[in-house]
């Protein structure tokens, strides 16, 4: 029998996080390039995840730590119940919120600015992958959105979040911002004018 050796073991530093998994995009693409080398593919990447009940600083915080502009808001099953956006923790929006509740910022939780499951619009990893980045471009702006999901299906047709596409993401490879109108702010705007 092999004779195993015992590892040498140590005390946890204070201070350490632990690894995550990446994906390394291309630095740069063109209109034309593979639209799966923009987007951020989620069995790669760890997404990050809120509760609808956590604060909106608290939210923007967590933004800023990860570096990212988009946020899941998820159930305690750990199911998607919609997401927020830098774009929807700032702006006119909160303040009318805050006018209408006769409140505060710090009284405004992740629910009372996400965009729920029910309004969110998903594009199919199938057709993403048959598509090239100017595609993508067109259908943000088509759609107004800064970001959007792409779900892949099981073989009983059960959708499961795959990716993420956001146009910041998106002008950083192409090396110039890619300007979308935020159909949701657009239209808040509307309403709040009339």
């Amino acid at each position: 029998m092999t004779p195993f050796r015992i590892l040498p073991s140590s005390g946890l530093d204070a201070g350490v996080s632990f690894q995550r998994p990446r994906q390394t995009l291309p630095d740069r693409v063109t209109m034309g390039s593979p639209a799966i080398d923009i987007m951020t593919d989620l069995s790669r990447v760890t997404a990050e995840t809120v509760s609808a009940y956590l604060s909106i600083d608290e939210a923007e915080q967590r933004m800023i730590a990860s570096g990212i502009r988009m946020l899941f808001v998820t159930n305690q099953s750990n199911e998607v119940i919609g997401i927020v956006t830098a774009n929807d923790l700032r702006g006119e929006r909160i303040m009318r919120l805050v006018t209408d509740s006769h409140g505060t910022r710090k009284d405004l939780i992740v629910r009372d600015l996400m965009t729920p499951q029910h309004k969110l619009e998903v594009l199919e990893m199938s057709d993403l992958a048959a598509s090239r980045v100017g595609d993508i471009v067109g259908t943000l702006k088509r759609m107004g959105r800064q970001h959007a999901l792409v779900v892949d299906r099981d073989p009983l047709g059960k959708q499961t979040i795959r990716g993420v596409l956001s146009t910041t993401q998106i002008g950083r490879q192409l090396g110039e911002p890619v300007e979308t109108i935020d159909l949701a702010e657009s239209l808040f705007q509307l309403a709040t004018a009339s």
